[in-house]
């Protein structure tokens, strides 16, 4: 388990199926429970996520779909092998599934116990039904307790559908894990079972000295409900990015804390993890939610970021004396940017604006000698750039350095990619061709595969929100 930078050759991660808890979001909830809108179950999971696990598979474990896709996706299959809790489910040890890890750790009756009474106390369960989850399989227990339903029809608790999200649990960096610190509580029962499965499950047994837990403020509990955020201490992994052996980056957002970024730095550089960390401080809006909403990294050179955010944008070069003078009073979106340095940390560098930072991480971190290029959301257009930020233009994932997946209702975008040299092809046709041996995934480069997107966008996350690395190739 290593991840040293965004964009190394992806051999490892974890992730999580759409479970039957989306389908359980109703629209008096969706805000509550952190989606937009509700989305539909079945279009979601055999449509557009299914390709997911597909892709995934082809580039990290293709033993496991090689060949197979015929029978796989054939109609006596019944989606089998995409569901955790069957016999025919894919288990792989390169894409993980956080499910079947959950259902591998309640086979140990003392932890059993411990999880089912943890969360039975966060939903307010009561004892009768403490007892009942307590005797249930351990295949079905891990079921219930992400979905919150019994045989798909009895609601004993909310769902988490966010679970999907799992880039927000938690991060690693370099060998350590950094846990995460919800922001709303429709997560806390997320937090509860990543805990549990990275402290107990035997994969990560030889990690387990290097996990990292952001510590409570003093006296945390004494502050009122209304008292300042950043008095809060918490975070969550979008808000994080390792963009180097020795660099990593911490937004301050909607959903992360300027006190958990303080503890953070402190905790990365007591343990000797890194020696460099960036704070990225964003407007505190929905819109953005995370850092990694607005910016994503494809290449060493290559950055995909929302307009708004450019130093063109932020310098408000275009406007005229009267209007930049009046509009440059408007705080709520401005950003600020400190760099802290171990050792050194009395002497922090400034960045005045986010393309600034991207380029000293390309030229300075991660020596490239190429220019450094930025591919815009939108490509740069009003209203598509912000249109597509929302539907996640700027959250991508690299399989590897060049090759990225993003949705394939982002237009502009895709446009703004292939101005740049990029290759574009649709998830389905990609897959045809590996399975037919008429591309090998070896020799794919600086290509944006197109993700189905039409039920998973509603959720508000990409593909760099529905990815945690375990471990990535060194660049």
């Amino acid at each position: 388990m290593s991840v040293s930078s965004e964009i190394g050759t992806l051999r490892r991660l974890l992730v999580h199926s759409p479970d039957s808890g989306l389908g359980k979001v109703v629209p008096s909830k969706a805000q509550d429970w952190l989606f937009e809108d509700i989305v539909h179950l079945k279009t979601i999971r055999k449509k557009e996520y299914d390709f997911y696990t597909k892709i995934l598979l082809y580039f990290l474990d293709p033993e496991k779909i090689k060949g197979k896709l015929a029978k796989i996706d054939g109609t006596t299959a019944n989606r089998n092998f995409y569901k955790p809790a069957h016999k025919d489910f894919f288990k792989s040890d390169k894409v993980i599934e956080l499910q079947w890890l959950l259902s591998e750790i309640l086979e140990n009756k003392e932890l059993k116990l411990k999880l089912v009474a943890s969360a039975a106390a966060i939903e307010g369960c009561s004892y009768e039904t403490q007892n009942f989850l307590a005797k249930l399989a351990p295949t079905k227990l891990a079921g219930v307790l992400i979905s919150g339903t019994i045989d798909d029809k009895e609601m004993i608790f909310p769902p988490i559908p966010n679970f999907i999200f799992t880039r927000d649990i938690g991060i690693v960096i370099n060998e350590h894990i950094l846990l995460n610190r919800p922001a709303r509580k429709a997560r806390t029962r997320e937090a509860l079972l990543a805990k549990y499965i990275f402290f107990n499950h035997p994969f990560f047994a030889a990690y387990r000295k290097n996990i990292l837990e952001i510590p409570d403020t003093s006296h945390h509990f004494l502050l009122p409900e209304d008292s300042d955020d950043n008095n809060k201490v918490t975070l969550e992994g979008g808000d994080v990015m390792v963009v180097s052996k020795e660099h990593v980056l911490i937004g301050v957002s909607e959903r992360t804390s300027m006190e958990a970024a303080h503890r953070a730095i402190n905790i990365l550089f007591e343990k000797n993890v890194v020696k460099k960390v960036s704070v990225v401080q964003i407007p505190k809006k929905r819109d953005y939610m995370h850092i990694d909403t607005i910016f994503t990294q494809v290449k060493k050179n290559v950055w995909v970021l929302l307009g708004s955010f450019s130093k063109k944008a932020m310098m408000m070069v275009d406007a005229d004396p009267v209007q930049r003078t009046l509009q440059g009073l408007k705080k709520e979106e401005r950003i600020k940017i400190t760099q802290f340095k171990k050792g050194d940390i009395h002497k922090p560098v400034y960045f005045d604006n986010i393309e600034e930072l991207l380029h000293d991480i390309s030229k300075n971190d991660l020596r490239s000698k190429e220019k450094t290029i930025f591919i815009y959301s939108g490509n740069n257009e009003f209203p598509f750039d912000t249109r597509e930020q929302w539907t996640d233009s700027c959250n991508l994932l690299a399989l590897k350095e060049g090759v990225i997946l993003g949705y394939d209702r982002n237009d502009k975008t895709i446009e703004a990619f292939e101005q740049n040299s990029f290759a574009i092809i649709h998830v389905h046709e990609l897959i045809q061709q590996i399975e037919s041996g008429a591309t090998d995934v070896s020799t794919i480069k600086d290509t944006l595969i197109l993700m189905p997107s039409a039920e998973l966008s509603r959720a508000r996350g990409g593909f760099h929100c529905m990815s945690m690395p375990l471990l990535r190739d060194e660049l």
